[in-house]
């Protein structure tokens, strides 16, 4: 595990709760570092459909995944409920950067933090293009100053 800690949960505006699986322990008796990236896009994608952001079936934009990245601080293990904080960082044209607190049962310290970086491209094409106005607007509402600009 790293040396640094995490986040707290304040440092985040929006929280998805999952349940751990027996499945996502892995031979170490705790959750699979695998999992985590799981939890993450579940976290982003939950808050989109929720928001009227993201169409899955019909929408004329998806989102790519084009960088992440976690770090870990704490294990988690089945039967822990997580809480998945959600922020974001910086909207740019086409894409965005979620940043994603992962905490575990009632703990305020993260057990592992990090980002992912989506670009909205046509469905078509799958070339990137311009952000729509609904999910601009729905990231706005949870945006925050990037962790590099952060004291």
């Amino acid at each position: 595990m790293s040396e640094k800690t995490g986040d707290t949960r304040s440092d985040y505006v929006h929280f998805v709760t999952i349940t751990t699986r027996w499945m996502d322990n892995d031979m170490y008796s705790h959750v699979n570092n695998v999992v985590y990236y799981s939890w993450f896009d579940t976290a982003v994608n939950e808050y989109l459909i929720r928001e009227g952001a993201l169409d899955l079936d019909n929408g004329p934009v998806v989102n790519f995944v084009v960088e992440n990245q976690c770090r870990f601080f704490s294990p988690i293990r089945f039967p822990d409920t997580v809480h998945c904080g959600l922020r974001v960082a910086h909207i740019g044209c086409s894409s965005a950067r979620f940043e994603i607190g992962v905490f575990r049962n009632d703990e305020q310290q993260a057990a592992a933090q990090g980002h992912f970086v989506h670009v909205c491209c046509d469905r078509a094409t799958q070339h990137p293009v311009p952000m729509p106005r609904a999910m601009r607007t729905a990231l706005e509402r949870i945006a925050v100053r990037a962790a590099e600009d952060r004291p």
